[in-house]
């Protein structure tokens, strides 16, 4: 199962200047427990974003997506296409970034766990909108506040066909 993990806005802002706008521990922590143990593909820019001692994610495998057929990092597996990564995990996997790799995503995945922060916020990379009538909640959290944001976490699941 493809599943994708993201953090946005009310605007649908999930990055600005290669990082997260905001600070959410208890983001983070849900992150974590959703994805240990399990694949995460991410794009370049995202996995060079990760702080140095959570690169590459531990008690993760990690893939790396990547254009350059010579990028290499440590710890992860460099693979050249989300369709290549798909391939190599099985389809059962966490797409955890960046924008793009989100969009190429959406086609395959099956549920989203997103956690949405209320109100717009600055950046300059977004998640994409899930297609109407594709996608409904199935699970809906109470209202969080945590370093002045409001944010809660959502789980959709993609319409069977």
């Amino acid at each position: 199962m493809v599943a994708i993990v993201v953090a946005h806005s009310s605007n649908r802002v999930i990055g600005r200047d290669g990082n997260l706008p905001w600070h959410l521990p208890t983001d983070l922590q849900r992150f974590r427990e959703l994805t240990m143990g399990g694949t995460v593909v991410m794009g370049r820019r995202t996995y060079e974003s990760l702080p140095d001692a959570y690169r590459p994610l531990p008690n993760r495998r990690n893939i790396v997506l990547s254009t350059d057929p010579r990028y290499r990092a440590e710890g992860t597996e460099a693979m050249s296409s989300l369709e290549v990564a798909l391939e190599a995990c099985g389809g059962d996997c966490f797409v955890i970034g960046g924008g793009t790799t989100y969009e190429q995503a959406l086609a395959h995945s099956d549920l989203v766990y997103a956690t949405e922060v209320a109100g717009p916020v600055e950046g300059d990379t977004l998640f994409p909108l899930l297609p109407e009538g594709e996608w409904h909640c199935v699970e809906h959290s109470r209202p969080l506040h945590e370093n002045g944001y409001t944010f809660s976490f959502k789980r959709y699941e993609r319409e069977p066909a």
